[in-house]
């Protein structure tokens, strides 16, 4: 388990996130949370072979992480469970500082790989959620009505 004080280590010290699996549809969770984490000073580097070459969010997207051409802090994982220990190797190979796979998304081996090999490692979160969680951002798109109530408004 992840403690508080280590998501706000991570969230504090890790500013470029390569987000594999970056959609380029606006509706999308890995779309809207990239956008959420760009917004409040982060680079966001999109991974998706899909798109390479191209731009979403006004940055180049790459097919993998091993394209990309400067360091990237944490790997941010919007993929399938099974495809989470690939890219947890390729994570290592790049000199990444933390593994996040997003909510849904629980490897153990890609975990135990991360934390073997000197990276912060998180599971079943979303990196947008814990930032907003942490740090006040809860009120973006309108989250936070401050008011708490099960009755709907006439």
């Amino acid at each position: 388990m992840t403690t508080i004080n280590a998501l706000t280590h991570i969230l504090r010290t890790c500013r470029t996130i390569a987000v594999v699996g970056m959609s380029a549809e606006w509706h999308r969770p890995s779309y809207f949370a990239s956008k959420y984490m760009q917004s409040h000073g982060y680079t966001v580097v999109p991974v998706n072979p899909r798109y390479a070459g191209g731009e979403i969010l006004g940055q180049r997207v790459y097919g993998d992480l091993a394209e990309i051409p400067f360091a990237v802090d944490m790997v941010d994982v919007f993929r399938r469970t099974e495809d989470a220990l690939p890219i947890a190797r390729q994570a290592v190979a790049i000199g990444a500082r933390c593994l996040w796979q997003q909510i849904g998304v629980v490897n153990q081996d890609a975990d135990r790989l991360a934390r073997e090999n000197g990276l912060a490692s998180v599971m079943d979160r979303c990196v947008k959620i814990e930032h907003a969680r942490l740090f006040g951002g809860l009120n973006w798109i309108g989250v936070n009505t401050r008011v708490i109530s099960a009755k709907r408004r006439a």
